[in-house]
């Protein structure tokens, strides 16, 4: 081993400077030391402090979002005020179901009337965790957030069975923070104030299923047709699928949807074990049979009217009512029989896709109204709605015109061509007949006389006889009003008839008798007093018996009605584009259009031909046990007949020139009197050879 010798290192304390070195450097360390200590007690304070700050305004803002929510909620008032737009129910002049508008609740159901799979279904796909939470349900939401973000978008809700009830019954349907913040307060609060079982029990008692149907009784009533008490597992299941997407899912419009959700629930419920996987797969193998709806007749063009109706005879419906009407329920669905039996079996070989049908009694109160060939296809209300050319089935009002200045059924006119700065109008068939009374003209639809008579006493004045028996629509002042060319619609046409069948007195058609309010408050009655005269009764008695001639020898000589006394007027438009027969009895006036929505022409289509035949088949059935009645004045009927012999097919306004653009009014005030002298000198001369 070597010796090490002496130590040559310097002690640490003999170093110079070492003791400033060192006290200098220690207080340093210490400063460090301390200074870096109260940096991190310094930032854990900060924190601290500011932890508490903005946990107070949490809370402030918290109490005061409360406050605020609070303050914005609805009254909460009486759980029996429905959340629902008011029913209509609709009736026919006995008081039988005609249709409905609106929304009906069904009567409230006790949960314990109900088969046990009813509640259990809604539970099982509404809120699983019912029994569980305190209104609001937490890890529903947390689960119904978690599957919207997998699948981007909504694919869950997380409402539970009493936040839906809250909004059904105190809120809007509006998606906001506020009303979800109002709907999770209403929540609490029902669940403080209610049982689990009345919750459910009101919840199922005022959901709405689609198809207007508000509550499970309503529900099963309108879908299934029997009373909830007595719902199958399958149809329980059904409903419960509803409720997510009630006007989408509804059974009557989209049953695959409604049957696929359907078996969602019985999954669910077999989950949940509510149900065996066996009566789970036995309820997805046999589907629920969905009744047959009544909600596309005929009768639907009548309810749509009533609706538009209503606003002005109440103003804005704010509680149930029933609207009793003056429609026959048995007339009406023979006229809905008549009219789309003659569409089917003819409509496509005739070029023919829509008709309309209006019958009203004589003092205007509508019977029967056909507003189109089929209601679920087209709502569109040809009866009331459109306006079309009347053709022929106008120049009754021109005849009027004629009788009430000065002329009478045997006047005599020319039936010969005319024609009037640059237009042409000429008969059906460039067939003319020289002389012939009004009567025959009239009876025959021959053109150039109308036309000569509506120059005779200008065509203002013609108009203003129309306007006084009903007709609304504007009319243009020219030569070619004698023909028709003027829109009006069929339900001003047939009321503008009625004068006719009833002596002489105007008529407002309607279809409201009487409304009324819940327990039976009459809201609103119709008035039965005459409007007055408007024809003198010898001018009813010429036009009766004149246009009976139509029935006879003239264009609607197809028309039967076995042993009653009638009259009316065909009448077809330009182009075969409308073809019309209104005719009456002394009880019913009826007014049949056939045509095409786009206004193509038919194939030669007139009023003579279906629309005759659609009337006749009606009326025969509508006066079947009712007893005879002559026509107002028309000398018991029928002393014109026959007295022409000869037929014609109908004369319209087939093949005439282009319209005039003005009003001509040569001949203003003219009334050459007939020869023979007066109609009772003319009878006589027919009747016993002079």
């Amino acid at each position: 081993m070597f010796d090490s010798g002496p130590d040559l290192r310097v002690a640490a304390g003999e170093r110079a400077g070492a003791g400033i070195h060192k006290s200098a450097r220690r207080p340093g360390r210490r400063r460090r030391s301390s200074g870096g200590g109260g940096k991190r007690r310094s930032f854990i304070g900060r924190l601290i402090y500011w932890s508490l700050v903005l946990g107070l305004w949490l809370v402030i803002g918290g109490v005061g979002t409360v406050a605020y929510v609070g303050a914005h909620l609805p009254p909460i008032q009486s759980l029996e005020i429905p959340k629902r737009p008011p029913s209509i129910q609709i009736l026919d002049m006995a008081g039988r179901a005609l249709a409905r508008r609106g929304d009906l609740a069904g009567a409230p159901l006790a949960l314990k009337e109900m088969p046990a799979h009813v509640p259990r279904a809604f539970v099982a796909i509404e809120d699983r965790r019912f029994y569980e939470h305190y209104g609001v349900d937490p890890f529903g939401i947390a689960r119904a957030a978690f599957a919207n973000i997998l699948h981007r978008g909504v694919a869950q809700g997380g409402s539970t069975i009493t936040q839906q009830l809250a909004k059904n019954l105190f809120l809007t349907q509006e998606r906001t923070i506020t009303r979800k913040l109002q709907e999770a307060m209403l929540a609490l609060w029902l669940e403080r104030k209610f049982s689990k079982t009345q919750i459910l029990e009101l919840y199922l008692n005022r959901v709405y299923f689609g198809s207007g149907a508000y509550g499970i009784e309503q529900a099963s009533l309108r879908y299934f047709g029997k009373s909830a008490r007595h719902i199958s597992l399958a149809e329980a299941a059904l409903l419960a699928g509803l409720v997510k997407s009630p006007s989408r899912l509804a059974p009557t419009r989209n049953f695959d949807g409604a049957e696929r959700r359907a078996q969602v629930v019985l999954a669910a419920m077999a989950e949940q074990g509510f149900i065996s996987d066996a009566n789970a797969h036995v309820a997805m193998t046999k589907p629920p049979r969905i009744v047959a709806q009544t909600g596309n007749g005929a009768v639907n063009y009548v309810a749509d009217w009533i609706m538009d109706a209503l606003n002005d005879v109440l103003g804005h419906v704010e509680e149930d009512i029933v609207v009793r009407t003056t429609i026959d329920a048995g007339l009406q669905a023979g006229a809905e029989r008549a009219l789309i039996d003659e569409l089917t079996t003819k409509g496509d070989k005739n070029g023919v896709s829509q008709g309309a049908l209006v019958a009203m009694t004589s003092d205007g109160a509508v019977r029967a109204l056909v507003g189109g060939r089929n209601y679920a296809d087209s709502q569109f209300n040809r009866a009331v709605a459109a306006k079309r050319q009347p053709g022929s089935a106008f120049k009754p009002f021109v005849y009027l015109t004629a009788l009430e200045r000065g002329l009478n059924p045997d006047s005599v006119r020319e039936d010969r061509p005319i024609k009037i700065k640059g237009w042409q109008p000429e008969n059906y068939g460039h067939e003319y007949f020289g002389p012939v009374t009004l009567t025959k003209a009239l009876a025959l639809s021959l053109n150039t006389v109308s036309v000569r008579l509506t120059m005779e006493f200008t065509p203002m004045s013609v108009i203003r006889t129309a306007h006084r028996l009903g007709i609304a629509s504007k009319l243009e002042p020219n030569a070619s009003i004698s023909l028709g060319t003027s829109e009006v619609s069929m339900l001003e046409l047939v009321g503008a008839y009625a004068p006719f069948s009833n002596g002489g007195f105007a008529v407002a058609p309607h279809v409201i008798e009487r409304i009324s309010g819940e327990h039976g408050k009459l809201l609103y009655a119709h008035s039965d007093q005459q409007l007055g005269r408007i024809i003198e009764a010898r001018y009813v008695d010429m036009m009766n018996t004149m246009l009976q001639e139509t029935l006879t020898i003239g264009t609607a000589r197809k028309a039967t009605l076995p042993g009653w006394p009638a009259a009316g007027k065909t009448g077809t438009s330009q182009d075969f584009r409308d073809a019309w027969f209104i005719g009456y009895t002394s009880k019913l006036v009826t007014g049949v259009w056939l045509g095409n929505d786009d206004g193509s022409p038919t194939k030669k289509v007139t009023g003579g031909g279906m629309p005759v035949e659609i009337w006749s088949r009606f009326m025969r059935e509508a006066h079947q046990g009712v007893p005879v009645a002559a026509l107002p004045g028309a000398n018991g009927g029928g002393l014109f007949s026959g007295l022409f012999g000869g037929q014609a097919p109908e004369r319209s306004t087939i093949g005439m020139a282009p319209v005039p653009p003005a009003a001509i009014g040569a001949g203003a005030g003219s009334t050459p009197q007939a020869r023979g002298g007066s109609i009772d000198n003319w009878l006589i001369d027919k009747l016993f050879g002079r």
